[in-house]
């Protein structure tokens, strides 16, 4: 019986899978071109699965591939060269035996005992054949100085192949975390290195790298392949690509995350493959222990340069430029918490953006930012959120507690506030998220779910004066135009010094479309 899998290596005819050819088919074509490369995606972002089917496809079209990878052999192999040379050529013998590839024996050659040999060595195995080194896990092995040696021999012989005197691998590819090339930032979290004055630059081994430009994403027709690969089996009825889409707009693609959405409905809702039973799976994951969001908040509470641009994207609603030269963004972009749009960064997928909401919001809800609390009451009648009386009662909790607050703390805290002060009411009950696409520095739309028929559509909004507040109202009734709704709230945070004395709320009425226009002091 097939599964999701979310553990490990995927395999065909054993788990539900995305039909990754297309992705192992640009990779082989990098082989064949004689590239030298970096498959570095954050964790679970499925980059052993496409190893081991690009193994499979490089064996089949006559390559001699040497799978291999340092984890968990203990620090003896990279005591000195020696130790690494052996070890390394019995791995590669290793991977050969399995194969079944002739000639494996003569790679276990016990007279490499430096670099200087592997050179010559390399020069009479790699003559004439299309050998290819695979060095997964190489995460483990960067940060040291033996290893960084041998790749860049490997860079020296590269540069070399022209000579018919020389010949070396037809590919080496890297695998891990880290790209290699983006060496010090591996270093700097890893202790051992650190910066001197602010600065100290390292040269790159891996400088011939070629970009690996492969879209390791599910796009919505690659999951569509794994759903219909289910549905052919269980006939749930499912709609396909609507699923498909919203998986997609979940997780922006990232491999783990649709896996663990389509196990969780499988195994733990009862195979609900419904629109409502995706929010629920999403619900459910987004409280659950797991590797990778374990990471994300380790990552979180470890770097304080990364948490304060996190909460800037997020809390703020900043739009954080690119940089390739900023520590912070660069971090975040090896993690996968960061994705590059164009010329912005934002946080990577919807899951993530919720995840870091929820944390932040813990924060407060614990004391641990030293922000008070309050809950509404008597909000929630048959179970049904009144949403305009729950909005209203924010109102006058903000104004009693935080009026004579800081503006610019305000201003920095105002949606992380009115999170935290629903988060509980909708608890059990419904669903909130943000709208990513929608987001920038002065608006950012909320959307909660509540039960199994209401929907609000909640903008926030930062108050930058009456012609842009008009803009505001067009752009929430195009807004709910998108959503096929009605009704709406729009929550606007003054700042100004002489702004008004209370908070107040109307209802405005434009056409068959009407929100209510909250006004928060």
């Amino acid at each position: 019986m097939r599964e999701f899998n979310v553990t490990g290596l995927c395999l065909p005819g054993r788990d539900y899978m995305v039909d990754i050819s297309e992705k192992v088919r640009q990779t082989a074509a990098m082989v064949e071109r004689g590239n030298y490369f970096t498959i570095n995606r954050a964790r679970q972002y499925g980059k052993t699965t496409v190893i081991r089917q690009l193994e499979k496809v490089l064996l089949e079209d006559g390559y001699l591939v040497a799978r291999i990878s340092f984890e968990g052999v203990g620090d003896t192999p990279f005591e000195n060269e020696k130790n690494f040379c052996l070890n390394l050529l019995r791995q590669i013998s290793e991977a050969f035996d399995m194969h079944s590839i002739k000639g494996y024996r003569l790679w276990r050659n016990k007279t490499i005992t430096s670099f200087d040999k592997m050179d010559v060595f390399l020069n009479q195995m790699c003559k004439g054949k299309k050998v290819v080194l695979i060095i997964d896990e190489t995460d483990k092995t960067s940060n040291n100085i033996v290893f960084l040696r041998f790749i860049g021999m490997l860079r020296d012989k590269y540069l070399e192949r022209g000579n018919p005197k020389k010949a070396t691998f037809q590919s080496v590819i890297l695998a891990g975390v880290y790209d290699i090339k983006n060496l010090k930032i591996k270093l700097i979290k890893s202790g051992h290195y650190k910066l001197i004055d602010g600065e100290k630059r390292i040269n790159s081994p891996w400088n011939i790298a070629a970009e690996f430009e492969v879209d390791m994403s599910f796009s919505a027709s690659d999951i569509s392949t794994m759903l219909s690969e289910y549905e052919n089996d269980h006939k749930t009825g499912m709609d396909i690509d609507l699923l498909s889409k919203k998986l997609r707009a979940y997780t922006n693609g990232y491999p783990y995350l649709v896996s663990r959405l389509c196990k969780t409905i499988d195994e733990k809702l009862e195979k609900n493959w419904t629109l409502n039973g995706l929010q629920k799976a999403v619900k459910l994951i987004l409280i659950e222990q797991s590797t990778l969001f374990d990471d994300l908040i380790k990552n979180v509470e470890g770097d304080d340069e990364l948490n304060s641009l996190l909460k800037r994207s997020t809390l703020c609603g900043e739009k954080i430029h690119y940089n390739a030269d900023n520590y912070a963004i660069r971090t975040g972009l090896i993690f996968g918490i960061f994705l590059q749009k164009d010329e912005f960064v934002v946080i990577h997928n919807e899951i993530f953006e919720l995840r870091l909401y929820n944390y932040y919001i813990s924060l407060k809800e614990t004391g641990r930012e030293n922000v008070p609390r309050g809950f509404a009451a008597d909000v929630i009648e048959n179970g049904k959120l009144n949403m305009a009386f729950a909005i209203k009662k924010f109102m006058n909790h903000y104004y009693e507690l935080y009026n004579k607050s800081e503006a610019s703390f305000l201003e920095r805290e105002c949606r992380l506030l009115f999170l935290t002060y629903m988060k509980p009411l909708i608890n059990g009950n419904g669903f909130y998220h943000i709208e990513s696409e929608t987001r920038d520095s002065k608006r950012m739309d909320v959307l909660i779910d509540f039960g199994s028929s209401q929907q609000f559509i909640v903008e926030l909004k930062i108050w930058k004066g009456e012609q842009k507040h008009e803009k505001a109202h067009e752009q929430l009734i195009g807004y709910l135009n998108a959503k096929n709704q009605t009704e709406g709230y729009l929550l606007t945070f003054d700042f100004r010094k002489k702004r008004a004395k209370k908070p107040s709320a109307k209802w405005v009425r434009k056409g068959k479309k009407k929100f209510l226009d909250c006004l928060c002091v």
